[in-house]
């Protein structure tokens, strides 16, 4: 049987909307999906919505389920939460959609101890996994991040329950404080923040972040940085002490599994670990109230501006009603 889906578009800087899309038959292999929670990935979808995906990264930037071409039009997004036909909860990396078709094994089944409206942290989840893969073994005494948005706030957390590390949050916004203390975490302002630290996490997405972790390793310490900036330039300070100091700067990117653990993970177990790890009611401080999906073209650049507070933004499915204006038929 055929079915309506509502899909949410980006179709020029600043600007989406909702628009139609038929659903015939569930194919061979493939499961049906009903949205039920979904998030925003403010930084990844901020620079999307504004068309910065530089043209080197048109093909290696395309979210799983993606449709269109970067720039634009795009349905992009990677953090949907819904039911089966059968009724059982998963996680999909898949755009913002009300009903969705995807292959069985890229359905996650979400576990009894997530809530499901906590399962859409589990993309972030992944990526700080990562990060904390790449930063090594250890063991680290003193660990600092910097950014205390959701990436760098789990990565924290990560580094805390995983490897016991002596764990600070650092962001230029004192109400990052809140988060931290939720997480268990120490919180400092750049001015304030420890040095001397074994590793380093930048999560700040600006050059000042950058300029504040390199200045706050310690001698041989690796940084790792998080960040993705998509077409801004972006200033290093390389100078100074980077060389003496013999300073380790890497990237980490949940593209590929980290090499530590890219022997015995695959990119599905990663996933599955990843959203068990969301089994954790102090998680809930990341999460924004939730945007009834209707709503998303008004509420999206207010959510998406530079210098936004938000975390991670929440989508309703539960209650649809579409406005004719914000509906687009395909």
């Amino acid at each position: 049987m055929a079915v309506t889906a509502q899909a949410l578009w980006y179709v020029g800087p600043g600007r989406a909307h909702i628009q139609d899309e038929v659903l015939g038959a569930v194919a061979p292999g493939k499961v049906r999906i009903r949205a039920r929670h979904g998030a925003i990935s403010r930084g990844t979808e901020s620079l999307v919505a504004a068309g910065r995906v530089p043209p080197s990264e048109h093909q290696r930037m395309r979210a799983p389920f993606m449709a269109g071409t970067f720039p634009f039009p795009v349905k992009y997004g990677y953090a949907t939460v819904g039911t089966l036909q059968s009724g059982q909860t998963v996680f999909a990396l898949h755009p913002h959609q009300t009903v969705f078709d995807v292959p069985a094994d890229a359905a996650v089944p979400v576990p009894a101890t997530v809530p499901a409206s906590r399962a859409v942290l589990a993309a972030n989840m992944e990526t700080a996994l990562n990060a904390v893969w790449d930063a090594g073994p250890g063991p680290f005494g003193k660990v600092v991040v910097v950014g205390a948005g959701v990436v760098g706030a789990l990565t924290g957390f990560l580094c805390r329950i995983l490897a016991a590390a002596d764990v600070t949050l650092v962001d230029i916004n004192p109400a990052r404080a809140r988060v931290a203390a939720a997480l268990g975490l120490p919180f400092a302002l750049p001015d304030r923040a420890p040095d001397e630290c074994d590793l380093v996490f930048h999560a700040s997405a600006s050059s000042a972040g950058l300029a504040t972790a390199l200045g706050l390793a310690r001698d041989e310490a690796t940084i790792i940085e998080l960040s993705w900036y998509g077409d801004t330039p972006v200033s290093v300070p390389l100078g100074g002490a980077f060389h003496s100091r013999r300073l380790k700067l890497i990237a980490s990117q949940v593209g590929k599994v980290a090499p530590s653990h890219r022997r015995e993970w695959t990119h599905r177990r990663r996933l599955e670990h990843a959203i068990g790890l969301l089994a954790d009611d102090r998680l809930d401080v990341l999460l924004e109230p939730a945007i009834p999906f209707a709503d998303l073209p008004e509420r999206l650049p207010s959510v998406l501006a530079p210098g936004s507070s938000t975390l991670c933004q929440a989508i309703d499915y539960q209650v649809i009603d579409y406005p004719e204006a914000a509906r687009v038929r395909r």
